[in-house]
């Protein structure tokens, strides 16, 4: 897989996580508490995350990903 297709799946993950974020914290503000999308928005966000973490860890068993120190 290339380098470049890696870093854009990782990313375009961060950017759906930090919108659904974004989308719920502007649910809160907008809806009061009278409806359940802040928390809707919230699990999604946590449920991507999730799902972010369980994709590093398969790519990096698989050998996909190749870890790295730092300052190597």
């Amino acid at each position: 897989m290339n380098d470049s297709l890696k870093t854009l799946i990782v990313v375009a993950f961060l950017l759906v996580i930090v919108w659904n974020l974004g989308s719920a914290l502007y649910y809160l503000m907008v809806d009061r508490g009278e409806s359940k999308r802040t928390v809707n928005a919230l699990t999604r966000r946590i449920a991507l995350s999730i799902g972010l973490i369980l994709l590093v860890v398969l790519g990096i068993w698989t050998g996909v990903i190749q870890p790295h120190g730092v300052g190597r």
